[in-house]
């Protein structure tokens, strides 16, 4: 027979039932997530539109320059995240926890709206560049207070046996966010031409996200305060201020830069299996953004239940083990994976790559993330990095001149037509070739890069919540988490792409994640307690 126990319900002081889920319980992870549902849909739609935003919010003249500054403002809503995660959280820990999050919700619903409705930059110009910063800006801004809100509001309402399956299904919200946005656009691109999507069709996804904000104020506005932080206030215990609490004491500040440290493995992890994945399947490797957004969408439905199964694990074998064990793997298989993902996706472009090398020989490169490249080698690196070509550069032979070799085929001047024509007769393919694409181990590879984000991030949040002490716990938790998981996570396309660019290579910004990952896994190894079963109330 399961194990019955009683406990005494801290809201009406009634006794409940609690071998099963409690009423109250199944309201709170109910309201929880599907606001946390909505917010993560907001934020990642822009994720599933990047390759698009380029041509419609920056200038035209470079194809590279444009998709990096979009990559750009899509890690910018990262980087603000620490930003909301000191405001709110400090607000959390004074005020409430269920009041904090009601207002990040209603931000991210009314940016994600305005991105809708933005004139691009062939209306307004670089006012529309500007405008779509300071909403995604706004968007970082509110999830920064989102997350670290609602993961302590759902574990202050778990039983301690529960709460890494309990706080499991909000981790599930971030995958099924993604998922939805992808699914949302897989259906308008099946459904409207290509012409009219890049010309209207794009705004329709942010548009009805309103929908998704009234269910969700709706549902928060009936949830009641955590019974950890009422039972708290009632006893005078919260804190003036958290943030001097939090990060100027050093027996609690030792536990934010752990955390900072575990989330920036989780960072690396989510980042490369969910964007990046995607960014290097359809930019570098040609496959149709459908078919990637069908494969990391099948891929993100198989994972889903394993947030829960691996929150639910942490419950009886501890959560340190399970997220250690997912740096692990990160760390060994990252650049494996994606050579693979080369080898089924785009053979001919794996072996021109392997057998056809491309050596670049002149003077005056720079790297320009976000300008039109203005010197002759720029522009021969810009064009080979956007044909998905690594090449290896040495100083000029002639002073003044760019000397381009394709194996061993020499080429004089910039002119793309030439350079294309002579990659093309060394035997790189132009496009992809479907009969070769194996799209069942695509799938496979795909599945491997998200499951192991299910094993850290699924028992994440009861982790986090168990580190801190409930008077400070709100502001604690936050910022450590969205500087380490926002900002590694948010800007790894970006600076994967740049490093790549840097130095001609295609795989080489992979290391990345790899030395991320592997630098978590040392720093938990060394100093990461196992929290399970602790106290909320300490």
């Amino acid at each position: 027979m399961p194990k019955t126990y009683i406990q005494k319900n801290e809201i009406s002081g009634r006794a409940v039932i609690a071998d099963g889920m409690t009423k109250e319980e199944r309201k709170v992870i109910l309201a929880s997530s599907f606001g946390a549902l909505m917010e993560w849909y907001d934020f990642y739609i822009y994720a599933a539109l990047a390759v698009y935003f380029g041509a419609l919010f920056f200038p035209k003249g470079n194809e590279t320059a444009a998709f990096l500054a979009s990559l750009a403002t899509f890690g910018a809503g990262f980087l603000i995240r620490p930003v909301g995660a000191l405001v709110f959280g400090r607000l959390g820990d004074i005020v409430g926890r269920k009041y904090t999050f009601l207002i990040t919700i209603v931000l991210m619903g009314v940016a994600t709206v305005g991105v809708g409705l933005l004139p691009t930059y062939s209306q307004i110009g670089i006012a529309a560049t500007i405008l779509l910063v300071g909403l995604r800006l706004l968007q970082g801004f509110a999830l920064g207070g989102e997350v670290g809100g609602a993961v302590t509001y759902v574990a202050e309402h778990s039983p301690i046996h529960k709460r890494g399956l309990y706080t499991s299904s909000l981790q599930t919200t971030a995958t099924l966010g993604l998922l939805l946005s992808l699914l949302v656009v897989y259906i308008l691109k099946s459904n409207i031409n290509e012409a009219d999507f890049r010309s209207w069709g794009w705004r329709i996804p942010f548009v009805v996200s309103l929908v998704m904000l009234v269910i969700s104020v709706y549902i928060r506005t009936k949830l009641h305060e955590s019974p950890t932080f009422l039972r708290m206030k009632a006893q005078g215990g919260t804190s003036k201020a958290p943030i001097s609490e939090s990060f100027l004491k050093w027996d609690n500040l030792k536990y934010v830069l752990l955390l900072f440290c575990i989330s920036s493995g989780l960072g690396a992890i989510f980042g490369t299996g969910h964007f990046y994945s995607m960014f290097f399947l359809n930019k570098t490797l040609k496959m149709p953004l459908e078919q990637v957004h069908f494969l990391i969408g099948m891929a993100l439905i198989t994972v889903a239940p394993l947030y829960l199964f691996f929150g639910w694990l942490s419950d009886r074998i501890g959560r340190k083990w399970i997220m250690l064990s997912a740096c692990l793997l990160t760390a060994l298989t990252v650049q494996p994976i994606f050579r693979a993902l080369t080898h089924y996706a785009n053979p001919a472009l794996e072996q021109f790559l392997e057998y056809k090398a491309v050596d670049v020989f002149a003077d005056d490169c720079h790297f320009n993330l976000f300008s039109k490249p203005d010197t002759s080698c720029d522009q021969v690196r810009a064009f080979l990095t956007e044909s998905g070509v690594s090449y290896q550069l040495f100083p000029a032979k002639v002073s003044g001149e760019v000397l381009l070799t394709v194996g061993g085929q020499e080429i004089q001047g910039t002119a793309p037509e030439k350079i294309k024509a002579a990659l093309k007769s060394a035997g790189w393919p132009e496009s992809i070739d479907q009969t070769q694409v194996n799209k069942p181990m695509i799938f496979i590879l795909l599945l491997i890069l998200v499951l192991y984000l299910a094993m850290v991030y699924g028992p994440m949040a009861a982790f986090m919540v168990e580190l801190f002490p409930m008077r400070v716990r709100y502001t604690s938790l936050s910022l450590p988490f969205h500087l380490g998981a926002g900002w590694i996570g948010g800007m790894l396309s970006f600076v994967v792409s740049a490093m790549n660019v840097a130095h001609g290579d295609i795989y080489y910004g992979l290391w990345y994640p790899v030395w991320v990952a592997g630098g978590a896994l040392l720093v938990g190894l060394l100093f990461m307690p196992e929290t399970k079963g602790r106290s909320l109330d300490f």
